[in-house]
């Protein structure tokens, strides 16, 4: 495998207490409120509504979650589970390290001609929790700076000791520009078209300097 770089463990929300308690109930709590918190806004879904499409008791949500905050942190926490998964196997498959940020690229671009995608799950679930500390912006924050150190390790790669390529973290940090802008602006600016200009954005970047 040519792309190697230190990729985060398996489940980066486990404690020494352990996972947290899996059940049918559980699951089917966190899956109907994922789906309404993504595609309609954290704040303007409240418990009831979760409760009548899960369906479950208030006496079940409250066993698995405390409070709602509980149930936001757990919705945010599988979405990076998720996004870690598709990079570490972007990785894995990947031929080069530069190979692996195109496939990551590629991932992202793909995202955005989903017919359920609605955005970058983060980004939305920070313009709702302004506060920096707040426990579920603490946990955006977590995820961000988890996906900007793995691009740059794998740009550092690339680049090399090369004099003519790029600083790696600055190129990881405008990866991530450009990653929340195609977010962003794909459904008002056109998905094929916003598309195309991150791929554009993400070979840039791999280029090496004349």
């Amino acid at each position: 495998m040519a792309a190697r770089t230190r990729l985060a463990q398996d489940d980066p929300n486990a404690s020494s207490s352990g996972r947290p308690e899996r059940s049918e109930a559980r699951e089917r709590l966190l899956s109907t409120a994922s789906r309404l918190f993504y595609r309609e806004g954290i704040r303007a879904v409240g418990v009831e509504r979760i409760l009548a499409e899960a369906p479950a008791t208030r006496a079940t949500f409250y066993r698995h979650f405390p409070s709602k905050e509980d149930l936001v942190l757990a919705y945010l926490r599988g979405v990076d589970t998720g996004t870690r998964a598709g990079v570490r196997a972007a990785v894995e498959a990947a031929r080069s390290p530069a190979d692996a940020l195109r496939a990551i690229g590629t991932a992202v671009a793909d995202n955005l001609a989903a017919p359920e995608f609605r955005g970058c799950a983060f980004l939305k679930a920070a313009a709702e929790y302004p506060d920096p500390d707040d426990p579920v912006r603490q946990v955006i924050l977590e995820h961000r700076t988890w996906y900007a150190t793995t691009l740059t390790e794998l740009f550092a790669q690339v680049f090399g000791d090369s004099p003519r390529r790029g600083n790696p973290e600055h190129a990881a940090r405008h990866f991530v520009l450009i990653r929340d802008g195609a977010m962003s602006g794909a459904h008002l600016d056109g998905v094929d078209s916003v598309g195309d200009a991150f791929r554009r954005g993400v070979e840039g970047l791999l280029t090496p300097l004349p």
